[in-house]
Protein backbone atom coordinates (compact mmCIF):
# COMPACT_ATOMS: atom_id res chain seq x y z
CA UNK A 1 0.00 0.00 0.00
CA UNK A 2 1.22 3.47 -0.91
CA UNK A 3 -0.29 5.76 1.71
CA UNK A 4 -1.34 9.26 0.74
CA UNK A 5 -2.83 11.45 3.43
CA UNK A 6 -6.09 13.34 2.98
CA UNK A 7 -5.84 16.38 0.73
CA UNK A 8 -7.52 18.59 3.33
CA UNK A 9 -4.35 18.43 5.43
CA UNK A 10 -2.46 20.12 2.62
CA UNK A 11 -4.83 23.09 2.87
CA UNK A 12 -3.73 23.88 6.41
CA UNK A 13 -1.36 26.84 6.81
CA UNK A 14 2.22 26.10 7.91
CA UNK A 15 2.29 25.33 11.63
CA UNK A 16 5.23 27.48 12.61
CA UNK A 17 4.97 26.47 16.25
CA UNK A 18 6.44 23.10 15.24
CA UNK A 19 9.61 24.77 13.96
CA UNK A 20 9.94 26.89 17.09
CA UNK A 21 9.44 23.78 19.25
CA UNK A 22 12.14 21.95 17.26
CA UNK A 23 14.59 24.78 17.87
CA UNK A 24 13.61 24.86 21.54
CA UNK A 25 14.35 21.15 21.95
CA UNK A 26 17.69 21.59 20.16
CA UNK A 27 18.63 24.40 22.55
CA UNK A 28 17.72 22.30 25.58
CA UNK A 29 19.69 19.35 24.19
CA UNK A 30 22.67 21.67 23.79
CA UNK A 31 22.49 22.45 27.50
CA UNK A 32 20.97 25.93 27.27
CA UNK A 33 18.73 27.25 30.04
CA UNK A 34 15.63 27.90 27.95
CA UNK A 35 12.95 30.27 29.26
CA UNK A 36 9.67 29.66 27.44
CA UNK A 37 7.02 32.33 26.93
CA UNK A 38 5.53 30.10 24.22
CA UNK A 39 2.49 27.97 24.93
CA UNK A 40 -0.38 29.63 26.80
CA UNK A 41 -0.43 27.01 29.54
CA UNK A 42 -0.66 28.20 33.17
CA UNK A 43 2.44 27.20 35.15
CA UNK A 44 0.67 27.09 38.53
CA UNK A 45 -1.24 23.94 39.66
CA UNK A 46 -5.00 23.57 39.77
CA UNK A 47 -6.29 24.88 43.14
CA UNK A 48 -6.47 22.23 45.85
CA UNK A 49 -10.22 22.62 46.46
CA UNK A 50 -10.87 21.52 42.86
CA UNK A 51 -8.41 18.63 43.00
CA UNK A 52 -9.95 17.42 46.26
CA UNK A 53 -13.43 17.35 44.68
CA UNK A 54 -12.04 15.40 41.72
CA UNK A 55 -10.49 12.87 44.10
CA UNK A 56 -13.95 12.29 45.57
CA UNK A 57 -15.80 12.25 42.25
CA UNK A 58 -13.47 9.78 40.58
CA UNK A 59 -14.32 7.23 43.27
CA UNK A 60 -18.06 7.54 42.69
CA UNK A 61 -19.09 4.49 40.65
CA UNK A 62 -21.86 6.38 38.85
CA UNK A 63 -19.14 8.42 37.16
CA UNK A 64 -17.47 5.33 35.68
CA UNK A 65 -20.05 4.97 32.90
CA UNK A 66 -20.43 6.87 29.65
CA UNK A 67 -21.22 10.52 30.36
CA UNK A 68 -24.19 12.21 28.73
CA UNK A 69 -23.07 13.85 25.49
CA UNK A 70 -24.35 17.32 26.39
CA UNK A 71 -23.10 17.14 29.95
CA UNK A 72 -24.77 16.35 33.23
CA UNK A 73 -27.78 18.45 34.13
CA UNK A 74 -25.99 19.46 37.35
CA UNK A 75 -23.09 20.88 35.36
CA UNK A 76 -25.37 22.67 32.89
CA UNK A 77 -27.37 24.20 35.74
CA UNK A 78 -24.14 25.39 37.32
CA UNK A 79 -23.07 26.90 34.00
CA UNK A 80 -26.31 28.84 33.60
CA UNK A 81 -26.11 30.02 37.21
CA UNK A 82 -22.59 31.31 36.52
CA UNK A 83 -23.81 33.17 33.42
CA UNK A 84 -26.66 34.72 35.45
CA UNK A 85 -24.44 35.83 38.31
CA UNK A 86 -21.51 36.99 36.18
CA UNK A 87 -23.27 38.57 33.18
CA UNK A 88 -26.93 38.84 34.27
CA UNK A 89 -27.84 36.53 31.39
CA UNK A 90 -30.70 34.00 31.65
CA UNK A 91 -30.23 30.67 29.87
CA UNK A 92 -32.13 27.37 29.87
CA UNK A 93 -29.81 24.58 31.08
CA UNK A 94 -31.83 21.96 29.19
CA UNK A 95 -31.56 23.56 25.73
CA UNK A 96 -29.09 26.47 25.82
CA UNK A 97 -26.06 25.00 27.59
CA UNK A 98 -23.75 22.04 27.10
CA UNK A 99 -20.38 20.72 28.22
CA UNK A 100 -17.47 20.56 25.78
CA UNK A 101 -14.15 18.79 26.14
CA UNK A 102 -12.36 22.12 26.32
CA UNK A 103 -13.32 25.03 24.07
CA UNK A 104 -10.78 23.88 21.47
CA UNK A 105 -12.92 20.79 20.91
CA UNK A 106 -16.14 22.78 20.83
CA UNK A 107 -14.72 25.30 18.37
CA UNK A 108 -13.19 22.51 16.30
CA UNK A 109 -16.52 20.73 15.87
CA UNK A 110 -18.74 23.80 15.50
CA UNK A 111 -18.25 24.38 11.74
CA UNK A 112 -19.33 20.77 11.09
CA UNK A 113 -22.61 21.63 12.81
CA UNK A 114 -23.16 25.02 11.20
CA UNK A 115 -21.74 25.32 7.68
CA UNK A 116 -21.88 23.45 4.39
CA UNK A 117 -18.97 23.03 1.96
CA UNK A 118 -18.38 26.29 0.10
CA UNK A 119 -19.84 28.52 2.82
CA UNK A 120 -17.72 31.38 4.13
CA UNK A 121 -16.51 31.58 7.71
CA UNK A 122 -15.35 34.98 8.98
CA UNK A 123 -12.11 34.46 10.91
CA UNK A 124 -10.06 37.07 12.83
CA UNK A 125 -6.40 37.46 11.87
CA UNK A 126 -4.33 37.23 13.99
CA UNK A 127 -6.39 34.61 15.76
CA UNK A 128 -6.55 31.19 17.35
CA UNK A 129 -5.45 28.79 14.57
CA UNK A 130 -8.33 26.37 15.26
CA UNK A 131 -10.82 28.82 13.70
CA UNK A 132 -9.15 28.36 10.33
CA UNK A 133 -8.33 24.66 10.58
CA UNK A 134 -11.84 23.69 11.70
CA UNK A 135 -13.28 25.66 8.77
CA UNK A 136 -11.02 23.82 6.34
CA UNK A 137 -11.95 20.42 7.79
CA UNK A 138 -15.65 21.27 7.30
CA UNK A 139 -15.07 22.29 3.67
CA UNK A 140 -15.66 25.99 4.32
CA UNK A 141 -13.96 29.04 2.88
CA UNK A 142 -11.97 31.30 5.20
CA UNK A 143 -12.37 35.07 4.97
CA UNK A 144 -9.83 36.80 7.20
CA UNK A 145 -10.90 39.84 9.21
CA UNK A 146 -7.77 41.92 9.96
CA UNK A 147 -7.21 42.90 13.60
CA UNK A 148 -5.10 46.04 13.42
CA UNK A 149 -3.57 48.04 16.25
CA UNK A 150 -5.04 51.31 14.98
CA UNK A 151 -8.53 49.84 15.49
CA UNK A 152 -7.77 48.46 18.94
CA UNK A 153 -7.55 45.00 17.37
CA UNK A 154 -11.26 44.98 16.54
CA UNK A 155 -12.27 43.93 13.01
CA UNK A 156 -13.74 46.48 10.62
CA UNK A 157 -17.11 44.87 9.96
CA UNK A 158 -17.87 47.41 7.24
CA UNK A 159 -14.87 46.18 5.25
CA UNK A 160 -16.25 42.65 4.75
CA UNK A 161 -17.21 42.33 1.06
CA UNK A 162 -20.91 41.95 0.31
CA UNK A 163 -20.40 38.82 -1.75
CA UNK A 164 -18.64 37.22 1.23
CA UNK A 165 -21.42 38.26 3.62
CA UNK A 166 -24.01 36.75 1.30
CA UNK A 167 -22.32 33.34 1.63
CA UNK A 168 -21.19 33.64 5.26
CA UNK A 169 -22.68 31.18 7.73
CA UNK A 170 -20.38 31.60 10.72
CA UNK A 171 -18.22 34.30 12.30
CA UNK A 172 -15.64 33.74 15.02
CA UNK A 173 -14.86 36.56 17.44
CA UNK A 174 -12.62 36.31 20.48
CA UNK A 175 -12.52 38.82 23.35
CA UNK A 176 -10.55 39.12 25.50
CA UNK A 177 -8.36 38.35 22.54
CA UNK A 178 -5.64 35.81 21.99
CA UNK A 179 -3.02 36.85 20.96
CA UNK A 180 -3.45 40.65 21.25
CA UNK A 181 -4.95 40.99 24.75
CA UNK A 182 -7.62 43.38 23.43
CA UNK A 183 -11.04 43.74 25.09
CA UNK A 184 -14.34 44.43 23.30
CA UNK A 185 -17.21 46.57 24.56
CA UNK A 186 -20.94 46.03 24.17
CA UNK A 187 -21.03 48.44 21.23
CA UNK A 188 -18.88 46.04 19.23
CA UNK A 189 -21.08 43.08 20.14
CA UNK A 190 -24.14 45.10 19.11
CA UNK A 191 -22.60 45.65 15.68
CA UNK A 192 -21.83 41.94 15.34
CA UNK A 193 -25.35 40.89 16.31
CA UNK A 194 -26.92 43.40 13.90
CA UNK A 195 -24.71 42.14 11.06
CA UNK A 196 -25.52 38.50 11.81
CA UNK A 197 -29.24 39.22 11.92
CA UNK A 198 -29.07 41.08 8.60
CA UNK A 199 -27.08 38.39 6.78
CA UNK A 200 -28.35 35.29 8.60
CA UNK A 201 -25.16 33.80 10.00
CA UNK A 202 -24.10 32.39 13.37
CA UNK A 203 -21.64 34.12 15.69
CA UNK A 204 -19.29 32.07 17.85
CA UNK A 205 -17.95 34.26 20.65
CA UNK A 206 -14.84 32.59 22.06
CA UNK A 207 -14.84 33.88 25.64
CA UNK A 208 -12.11 31.70 27.14
CA UNK A 209 -10.38 34.62 28.89
CA UNK A 210 -13.28 36.57 30.41
CA UNK A 211 -12.00 36.01 33.96
CA UNK A 212 -8.39 36.99 33.26
CA UNK A 213 -8.42 40.79 33.38
CA UNK A 214 -6.60 43.47 35.37
CA UNK A 215 -8.99 46.35 36.01
CA UNK A 216 -12.70 46.35 36.84
CA UNK A 217 -13.15 49.04 34.19
CA UNK A 218 -12.06 46.44 31.63
CA UNK A 219 -14.18 43.65 33.07
CA UNK A 220 -15.04 41.59 29.96
CA UNK A 221 -18.64 41.40 28.79
CA UNK A 222 -20.71 38.60 27.27
CA UNK A 223 -22.27 38.92 23.84
CA UNK A 224 -25.54 37.85 25.48
CA UNK A 225 -25.73 41.16 27.29
CA UNK A 226 -26.82 42.49 23.88
CA UNK A 227 -30.49 42.24 22.99
CA UNK A 228 -31.17 39.61 20.33
CA UNK A 229 -27.82 37.85 20.70
CA UNK A 230 -29.38 34.51 21.63
CA UNK A 231 -31.10 34.52 18.22
CA UNK A 232 -27.75 34.38 16.39
CA UNK A 233 -24.92 33.46 18.76
CA UNK A 234 -23.23 30.85 20.88
CA UNK A 235 -20.49 31.59 23.37
CA UNK A 236 -17.65 29.27 24.36
CA UNK A 237 -16.25 29.43 27.89
CA UNK A 238 -13.29 27.56 29.31
CA UNK A 239 -12.23 26.46 32.77
CA UNK A 240 -8.64 26.04 31.56
CA UNK A 241 -7.14 29.46 32.15
CA UNK A 242 -9.32 30.70 35.01
CA UNK A 243 -8.65 27.67 37.20
CA UNK A 244 -5.31 26.40 35.80
CA UNK A 245 -7.15 23.37 34.39
CA UNK A 246 -5.77 23.13 30.83
CA UNK A 247 -5.08 19.40 31.10
CA UNK A 248 -8.53 18.61 32.46
CA UNK A 249 -10.25 19.51 29.15
CA UNK A 250 -13.50 21.08 30.25
CA UNK A 251 -15.50 24.03 28.98
CA UNK A 252 -19.05 24.88 27.99
CA UNK A 253 -21.06 26.27 25.10
CA UNK A 254 -24.14 28.41 25.72
CA UNK A 255 -26.64 30.28 23.59
CA UNK A 256 -28.76 29.61 20.52
CA UNK A 257 -30.69 26.41 21.25
CA UNK A 258 -30.59 25.20 17.63
CA UNK A 259 -26.83 25.64 17.38
CA UNK A 260 -26.29 23.95 20.76
CA UNK A 261 -28.44 21.03 19.62
CA UNK A 262 -26.57 20.75 16.30
CA UNK A 263 -23.19 20.78 18.05
CA UNK A 264 -24.44 18.11 20.45
CA UNK A 265 -25.45 15.94 17.48
CA UNK A 266 -21.97 16.23 15.95
CA UNK A 267 -20.37 15.40 19.28
CA UNK A 268 -22.74 12.48 19.84
CA UNK A 269 -21.33 10.89 16.71
CA UNK A 270 -17.64 11.45 17.45
CA UNK A 271 -17.19 11.49 21.23
CA UNK A 272 -19.00 10.44 24.38
CA UNK A 273 -18.76 13.72 26.24
CA UNK A 274 -16.62 15.02 29.09
CA UNK A 275 -15.84 12.60 31.96
CA UNK A 276 -18.57 13.20 34.54
CA UNK A 277 -16.09 13.30 37.43
CA UNK A 278 -14.37 16.23 35.74
CA UNK A 279 -17.74 17.93 35.33
CA UNK A 280 -18.32 17.47 39.08
CA UNK A 281 -14.95 19.10 39.75
CA UNK A 282 -15.91 21.82 37.27
CA UNK A 283 -19.04 22.59 39.30
CA UNK A 284 -16.87 23.05 42.38
CA UNK A 285 -14.55 25.32 40.38
CA UNK A 286 -17.32 27.57 39.05
CA UNK A 287 -18.96 27.79 42.47
CA UNK A 288 -15.58 28.85 43.89
CA UNK A 289 -14.75 31.42 41.25
CA UNK A 290 -14.45 34.21 43.85
CA UNK A 291 -12.22 32.26 46.23
CA UNK A 292 -8.96 34.07 47.10
CA UNK A 293 -6.73 31.45 45.45
CA UNK A 294 -8.60 31.90 42.17
CA UNK A 295 -8.67 35.70 42.27
CA UNK A 296 -4.94 35.70 43.08
CA UNK A 297 -4.22 34.60 39.51
CA UNK A 298 -5.17 38.04 38.18
CA UNK A 299 -2.76 39.82 40.49
CA UNK A 300 -0.03 37.32 39.64
CA UNK A 301 -0.41 37.91 35.91
CA UNK A 302 -0.54 41.67 36.50
CA UNK A 303 2.82 41.54 38.28
CA UNK A 304 4.31 39.46 35.51
CA UNK A 305 2.93 41.80 32.86
CA UNK A 306 4.41 44.80 34.63
CA UNK A 307 7.76 43.02 34.97
CA UNK A 308 7.99 42.35 31.23
CA UNK A 309 6.32 45.17 29.29
CA UNK A 310 8.54 48.13 30.33
CA UNK A 311 11.71 46.22 29.44
CA UNK A 312 10.33 45.24 26.04
CA UNK A 313 9.59 48.90 25.37
CA UNK A 314 13.13 49.89 26.31
CA UNK A 315 14.45 47.39 23.78
CA UNK A 316 12.39 48.81 20.93
CA UNK A 317 9.37 46.52 20.97
CA UNK A 318 6.11 48.35 20.36
CA UNK A 319 3.82 47.17 23.11
CA UNK A 320 0.94 48.34 25.25
CA UNK A 321 0.13 46.59 28.54
CA UNK A 322 -2.61 44.03 27.81
CA UNK A 323 -5.94 44.80 29.44
CA UNK A 324 -6.81 41.11 29.74
CA UNK A 325 -5.52 37.57 29.01
CA UNK A 326 -1.99 36.58 30.01
CA UNK A 327 -0.43 37.44 26.66
CA UNK A 328 1.84 40.32 25.67
CA UNK A 329 1.54 41.16 21.96
CA UNK A 330 4.71 42.99 21.02
CA UNK A 331 5.57 44.68 17.74
CA UNK A 332 9.01 43.55 16.60
CA UNK A 333 11.86 46.10 16.85
CA UNK A 334 12.70 48.14 13.79
CA UNK A 335 14.76 46.13 11.35
CA UNK A 336 13.43 42.83 12.70
CA UNK A 337 9.86 42.95 11.38
CA UNK A 338 9.91 39.37 10.07
CA UNK A 339 8.26 37.68 13.07
CA UNK A 340 9.68 34.22 12.43
CA UNK A 341 13.21 35.59 12.12
CA UNK A 342 12.69 37.76 15.20
CA UNK A 343 11.47 34.80 17.28
CA UNK A 344 14.34 32.66 15.98
CA UNK A 345 16.87 35.37 16.86
CA UNK A 346 15.48 35.60 20.41
CA UNK A 347 15.71 31.83 20.81
CA UNK A 348 19.15 31.45 19.24
CA UNK A 349 20.81 34.37 21.03
CA UNK A 350 18.96 34.48 24.37
CA UNK A 351 17.46 30.98 24.76
CA UNK A 352 14.00 32.55 25.10
CA UNK A 353 10.91 31.18 23.39
CA UNK A 354 8.38 33.65 21.96
CA UNK A 355 5.78 32.84 19.32
CA UNK A 356 6.02 34.51 15.88
CA UNK A 357 2.91 36.52 15.15
CA UNK A 358 2.53 35.17 11.62
CA UNK A 359 1.69 31.81 13.21
CA UNK A 360 -1.68 33.37 14.13
CA UNK A 361 -2.40 34.51 10.56
CA UNK A 362 -0.91 36.88 8.01
CA UNK A 363 -2.07 39.98 9.89
CA UNK A 364 0.00 38.84 12.84
CA UNK A 365 3.19 39.43 10.88
CA UNK A 366 5.51 41.92 12.52
CA UNK A 367 4.60 40.86 16.07
CA UNK A 368 5.68 38.24 18.59
CA UNK A 369 3.64 36.89 21.49
CA UNK A 370 4.91 36.35 25.01
CA UNK A 371 2.78 34.22 27.37
CA UNK A 372 3.00 35.33 31.00
CA UNK A 373 3.36 31.75 32.21
CA UNK A 374 6.83 32.36 33.68
CA UNK A 375 7.66 33.29 37.28
CA UNK A 376 8.80 36.86 37.96
CA UNK A 377 12.38 35.89 38.79
CA UNK A 378 12.66 34.10 35.45
CA UNK A 379 11.14 37.11 33.69
CA UNK A 380 13.92 39.25 35.17
CA UNK A 381 16.51 36.78 33.87
CA UNK A 382 14.86 36.85 30.46
CA UNK A 383 14.76 40.64 30.21
CA UNK A 384 18.43 40.72 31.17
CA UNK A 385 19.27 38.37 28.33
CA UNK A 386 17.17 40.37 25.87
CA UNK A 387 19.04 43.53 26.88
CA UNK A 388 22.35 41.86 26.05
CA UNK A 389 21.28 41.01 22.50
CA UNK A 390 22.37 43.06 19.51
CA UNK A 391 19.27 44.60 18.01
Amino acid sequence: MSFKRAARLDQLPPYLFIEIDRKKREAIKAGKDVISFGVGDPDRPTPTFIVDRMAEAIRESANHQYPLGSGSMEFRKCVTTFMQQRFNVTLDPATEAMAVIGTKEGIGHLPLAVINPGDYVLVPSPGYPVYESSTIFAGGLVHEMPLLSERGFLPDLNAIPRDVLSKARLMFINYPNNPTGAVAGLDFYEQCVALAQKHDFVICSDAAYTETYFDDRDRPRSIFEVKGAKEVAVEMHSLSKTFNMTGWRLGFAVGHAGVVEALAKIKGNVDSGAFTAIQDAGITALEGINRPEVLANREMYRRRRDALVPHLRELGFGVEPPRATFYVWAKCPKGHEDSMRCATKILDEAAIVAIPGVGFGKYGEGFVRFALTVEEDRIRVATGRLAEMKW
